[in-house]
């Protein structure tokens, strides 16, 4: 049985190929890069949804997101070199560091104890 981890990072990774896909495909009138960012985006949610089966949803979309914004991020600089600084990496840090965060939080019985 696949970990609904693997699937939620592998979901992730495909939805940087849609969001980097996006770009290549120019509004969507190149044939091959829409198709491809269309199949990038359909496999990115029904991955995602595969994940929330098993993870929280709140854990599994901040996850999702933040690995696809970080690694979009890194490759609009290698790809289309974007602006790159220490600063902006820095920044890039700061979402792995919180989605790091929320996976570790998210099995805690501490994290629950807020009142609902």
């Amino acid at each position: 049985m696949v970990s609904a981890w693997v699937y939620l990072i592998v979901a992730a990774f495909f939805e940087t190929g849609w969001a980097i896909g996006l770009e290549y495909s120019e509004g969507f009138t190149k044939l091959i890069p829409s198709v491809a960012t269309i199949v990038s985006m359909a496999i990115s949610v029904v991955l995602l949804a595969k994940a929330v089966q098993s993870l929280p949803i709140g854990t599994a979309y901040a996850v999702w997101t933040g690995i696809g914004a970080a690694a979009t991020a890194v490759l609009g600089v290698v790809l289309f070199d974007e602006t790159s600084s220490i600063v902006r990496f820095g920044f890039i840090g700061l979402i792995i560091a919180g989605v790091v965060g929320l996976e570790a939080t998210g099995h805690c019985p501490e994290s629950n104890s807020i009142p609902r």
